[in-house]
């Protein structure tokens, strides 16, 4: 068994209410990470045989792969998107399935991964440190409509075309201190987030084209749904959430051929004690549906 999680799961108590997990429940957690979710549906399914645990982080991977050792549970170093295609051809169903998007702890812990503003690191921002697309090919290499686009559309950045030009007027950018000065350097002075947050944020989308990955996998995911199977996904971003919300939005309701029956007419979010504790789940939502 590992060393304590170096990551604190958002939202456990309302998962578990959600997805409702019964004795004997097939589980397919598509951003398993440091198992703090996994850890608790398990507990309450007792069919660590019938657990698919994906996440596209090797460290991650390495992680989920010795705490479940000896379990039975299946672990996949993949991305979702490419995970899901890969059961669904397989013809595999599940009776509980969830999704906890965005960066973990570790990653904006580890300046060495290049997604944090507050310490001086590479322009990375890769997931999976296998691909070849890094935020220094967007910041250094992407002409001023390409990513002004990517600041605008995924960090949803009013000044993103100023950011842009005044990126390119300093290239190279070396590392993500150097981007958050120039970024701060064309912001108004007085703002309740730190002026390079929207534009990170884009970067980090952009780099592991998250929104593609989602729009893509919730069909999927629906398919891979048993009849009254639930599923949850935890968002950290609006345009998540709006994604998740427009799906269960096309899919649920009380039509006929409805197949889904959405469980969170509002997202649930984390209380006071939970955010004291664990400040990330401050931007956490949760929605959740039942297959019909």
């Amino acid at each position: 068994m590992p060393k304590s999680s170096p990551h604190v799961a958002v939202l456990t108590h309302e998962v578990l209410r959600l997805l409702s997990p019964n004795a004997g429940d097939s589980y397919l957690d598509v951003t398993a990470g440091y198992g703090g979710h996994a850890q608790a549906v398990l507990q309450s399914t007792k069919a660590p045989l019938k657990a698919v645990l994906i996440d596209r982080d090797r460290r991650a991977a390495d992680y989920l792969k010795q705490k479940f050792a000896g379990s039975g549970a299946k672990v996949i170093k993949s991305d979702f998107l490419s995970a899901s295609r890969q059961l669904a051809r397989q013809g595999k169903t599940f009776n509980l399935i969830l999704a906890d998007l965005g960066v973990s702890s570790p990653h904006l812990d580890d300046a060495r991964r290049g997604f944090s503003f507050e310490k001086p690191g590479p322009l990375d921002m890769r997931m999976d440190q296998n691909q070849v697309l890094t935020a220094a090919q967007i910041v250094n290499e992407w002409d001023g409509p390409e990513l002004s686009a990517v600041i605008a559309r995924y960090g949803e950045e009013p000044r993103a075309a100023h950011i842009a030009e005044a990126i390119i007027a300093s290239r190279p950018v070396g590392d993500t201190r150097q981007l958050a000065r120039i970024v701060a350097a064309v912001m108004p002075r007085r703002q309740k987030l730190h002026p390079a947050t929207k534009t990170f944020q884009g970067l980090r989308i952009a780099v592991n084209a998250e929104l593609v990955q989602l729009e893509e996998s919730l069909p999927i995911w629906l398919g891979l749904l048993t009849p009254g199977g639930r599923m949850a996904v935890i968002s950290f971003h609006s345009l998540e959430d709006r994604i998740v919300k427009h799906f269960f939005a096309q899919f649920g309701g009380n039509t006929y051929d409805a197949e889904l029956t959405v469980l969170t007419p509002k997202p649930v979010t984390a209380k006071p004690d939970e955010i004291v504790h664990n400040p990330r789940a401050r931007s956490a939502k949760l929605r959740a549906c039942q297959r019909k």
